[in-house]
């Protein structure tokens, strides 16, 4: 009896240590974090994040900054990067504590009228108060920046001139959209070969524009990540390439011999999380993708 009683010890205590590095696994996350990094307080790493991209430069629509701010002023030391914040990414936050969410489309959007348990959203603005996770979303002030969304989706091939499509003063590099003059005349479907492999999706919905093929000579490309229906239209270029458009702007597109690709909303704007993380990750601050941040839709 003594037998089984000490195997069974040995086999929950195996369990829950193999449980516990399962969860610093998830993201090569380790106690190292904890021991070595200092990390910082809250407001610096706002201020960094100013003087990165400054929230006036995002869209006057926008709801961007510092939208859930927990009762802590311990510092910050982990961080984790998502497109769309769900209670799967809060849940991921928290396993591996972090103490930042930048989700880089707002969770708070429309005014919220109550925060209870009875709507996903508020449960998650709940959550992060109750672990101490502050939520800021840059959106379109890092659509609007040099080398930032759009810059990322524009690096699918290489180009003799890239400006924005939109500015709010004349000359700007900042601002929303990207125009492309590529070096050299590509056909469609190479183009389209290039943007999979950017985005790392392996279907593309595309557009083709009246009178041409997929051996069509791209020379000029419009683009703006996620919904690029309003930067785009009225811009005389060989291709759109953006998130999604409505149907009829894509109709309208193609009927001027405009060849649209969409790539989905969010596809076109996560591979930028990657970026982020490399130029921002320091000594004081472990910076993590989310896993569990994907795109709402899939092609099957």
């Amino acid at each position: 009896m003594k037998i089984f009683k000490t195997l069974f010890y040995f086999t929950n205590s195996f369990r829950k240590v193999s449980t516990t590095l399962s969860n610093f696994q998830h993201k090569n996350f380790s106690l190292k974090v904890d021991k070595n990094m200092v990390g910082l307080q809250l407001k610096e790493i706002l201020k960094n994040f100013e003087s990165i991209a400054p929230l006036k430069t995002a869209e006057s629509w926008d709801n961007v900054g510092l939208l859930v701010e927990p009762d802590s002023n311990a510092n910050i030391n982990t961080v984790l990067l998502t497109i769309d914040l769900t209670e799967e990414v809060v849940q991921e936050a928290v396993e591996i504590g972090a103490q930042l969410i930048v989700s880089y489309h707002p969770n708070i959007f429309k005014p919220l009228k109550t925060v209870t348990q009875n709507s996903w959203k508020e449960r998650i603005i709940i959550q992060c108060i109750k672990n101490n996770i502050a939520v800021f979303s840059p959106h379109t002030s890092w659509d609007a920046m040099q080398n930032g969304v759009n810059d990322w989706l524009g690096s699918f091939l290489p180009t003799s001139s890239s400006k924005p499509i939109l500015t709010k003063t004349e000359d700007s590099p900042i601002g929303m959209g990207r125009f492309l003059i590529l070096k050299e005349p590509t056909p469609l479907e190479q183009v389209i070969i290039a943007v999979k492999k950017l985005i790392e999706i392996p279907h593309l919905r595309l557009g083709l524009g009246k009178g041409k093929t997929l051996d069509s000579p791209i020379t000029t490309v419009a683009l703006c990540a996620g919904s690029g229906t309003g930067v785009l239209a009225g811009t005389e270029a060989d291709l759109y390439l953006t998130g999604e458009m409505l149907h009829h702007d894509v109709l309208d597109a193609a009927q001027k011999g405009i060849s649209v690709i969409l790539c989905n909303h969010s596809d076109s704007e996560r591979g930028y999380l990657k970026n982020f993380q490399k130029s921002f990750s320091s000594e004081q601050l472990a910076i993590f993708i989310s896993k569990l941040d994907k795109d709402c839709l899939t092609t099957v």
